[in-house]
């Protein structure tokens, strides 16, 4: 792999998941108005709007094509979000980060046994150093867990789906236009998800989206976090390879406090700022290559 190449991947992976830990900020204040599924049918619906402006043209595809971005929809898209959002209402903020930071290594091992990617040593011990720091990242100093089944299986269902997303979406994108990828599986994001918030039977609240606060937190989830960002981690999958890009999901829980300490004014614990350090080891951990490997590409 070419330097330039990785050097961009990883400023992809980066800037995605400094994104991305913030967008939980945005949802926080939306939900004291809308469901979890209004939530994410809105922000995928501007996403997809948003990518046929930057790229207004049609991806023809086959019909089995077509499934494979249906199941990108609903594994991506739909299923991850409510499983996720839905397993906050049943178990603990920190229940939930600690079982979707596990999206990893759940990629890791699908890759293995799919024939993309080989597993390696350095991936287990990544995450076992990274999962750690996630563990006093999230807990941020008042170590508070308390087992709930429905929800901590609605979370894994979570890291699961994202596995496999991960997982489908390097395979069928590889050779296409990563904005038109995107917006594909928004396309189907849109329309799994509509389902959910007609089955709700919730009113969709017109008025917060009219305050500049409501616009400015849809347009932040929409157009960063589930447009721009979207295609630049389809982008850094096909740099830096499915696993070793999914591996900074462990920045995201610091990413979150750090945000919320910022803008809501919560604290940072000490044991967090050490959790902190762990995580960043355990991502480099898991990014080094074995020395075998190292010889076979110099050569």
């Amino acid at each position: 792999m070419k330097n330039r190449e990785k050097l961009t991947g990883n400023l992809f992976a980066i800037f995605t998941i400094a994104i991305w830990g913030s967008t939980f900020i945005a949802s926080k204040k939306l939900l004291a108005f809308y469901t979890p599924a209004q939530i994410m049918l809105t922000r995928f619906l501007l996403a997809y709007c948003a990518l046929w402006i930057l790229r207004p043209r049609k991806l023809p595809l086959a019909g089995r094509q077509e499934l494979v971005f249906l199941l990108l929809g609903l594994t991506g898209c739909s299923i991850y979000f409510y499983t996720e959002n839905t397993a906050l209402t049943y178990t603990l903020a920190a229940n939930v980060s600690i079982i979707v930071a596990a999206a990893s290594v759940f990629t890791a091992v699908i890759a293995h046994f799919s024939g993309e990617e080989r597993f390696r040593k350095n991936t287990l011990w990544g995450f076992l150093i990274a999962f750690t720091g996630v563990v006093l990242v999230v807990c941020n100093g008042t170590f508070v867990l308390k087992l709930s089944p429905r929800g901590d299986l609605l979370a894994l269902c979570a890291a699961g789906s994202w596995a496999v997303y991960s997982v489908l979406l390097r395979r069928a994108s590889r050779g296409m236009d990563a904005v038109l990828a995107t917006r594909r599986t928004l396309f189907w994001g849109v329309v799994t998800s509509l389902p959910l918030v007609l089955l709700e039977g919730v009113p969709y609240p017109a008025a917060p989206l009219l305050t500049p606060a409501g616009l400015g937190n849809f347009l932040f989830l929409g157009l960063l976090g589930s447009g721009i960002c979207a295609v630049l981690w389809n982008r850094a999958f096909h740099l830096l390879g499915v696993v070793s890009t999914n591996n900074f999901i462990y920045l995201t829980p610091f990413i979150t406090i750090v945000t919320a300490w910022l803008f809501l004014k919560e604290p940072i614990s000490p044991l967090a700022l050490l959790g902190a350090a762990l995580i960043t080891a355990g991502v480099i951990a898991a990014h080094r290559k074995p020395k075998a490997e190292k010889m076979l590409s110099q050569q």
